[in-house]
């Protein structure tokens, strides 16, 4: 009776360790793609006035670990640094394109790109939120 118990227990604990396991590839495969900005916390300035000619956008490459994108005028990569839903640009190693721009909404994203320290996505996968501390600072759009 006591191997009947022990199996029993052992093949549960077994299938919750898959279970969770499968959820947080889930949640990292989901980072895959192309994802464009529509929402920027902090600055005075309307949205469209900081980015009147094209949004910011960032794309995952979680096979290659990297990321890139464009910040409204500049293109930009790096190194992927995440871990769950933590996810570190400060310490990516990233490089950029270095045309002039107007205004400084490139300035903006990429300075508050370095403050995010987690992310999360809706349920149906179409929404990314970076995070820093317990505020949502940026949101994306799947594209």
């Amino acid at each position: 009776m006591k191997k009947i118990v022990s199996i029993l227990i052992l093949t549960g604990l077994t299938f919750i360790a898959c279970k969770s396991n499968q959820s947080a590839m889930k949640t990292s495969k989901s980072l895959e793609g192309n994802w464009e900005l529509n929402y920027i916390s902090g600055p005075r300035i309307a949205f469209n006035g900081l980015y009147p000619n094209k949004k910011p956008t960032i794309s995952f490459d979680l096979k290659e670990n990297k990321v890139s994108g464009n910040n409204g005028c500049n293109q930009y990569f790096g190194t992927l640094q995440v871990d769950g839903n933590k996810i570190n640009f400060k310490h990516s190693k990233m490089g950029m394109s270095m045309m002039a721009c107007q205004g400084n909404g490139d300035q903006v994203f990429m300075n508050t790109l370095e403050k995010i320290d987690s992310y999360s996505i809706s349920e149906d996968g179409k929404i990314l939120n970076f995070i820093m501390g317990d505020i949502a600072m940026m949101r994306f759009e799947k594209k």
